[in-house]
């Protein structure tokens, strides 16, 4: 991201908001954040999903 890009705060349900590139491709923004601690395969984010889908943390 560089000075001057905008983002957009999507309400995705009560008081929860996402941010999205607005005047760039999402895939412009890898890197933006940082590394993650370690890599997470995709059944663990699908049990994270299903997890808060149902209410856990």
């Amino acid at each position: 991201m560089e000075a001057g890009d905008r983002v957009e705060f999507v309400d995705v349900q009560p008081g929860r908001f996402e941010i999205v590139a607005a005047t760039a491709s999402v895939k412009s923004l890898r890197g933006a954040f940082g590394r993650p601690a370690r890599a997470v395969s995709i059944d663990e984010m699908n049990q994270a999903i299903a997890a808060r889908a149902a209410g856990k943390r």
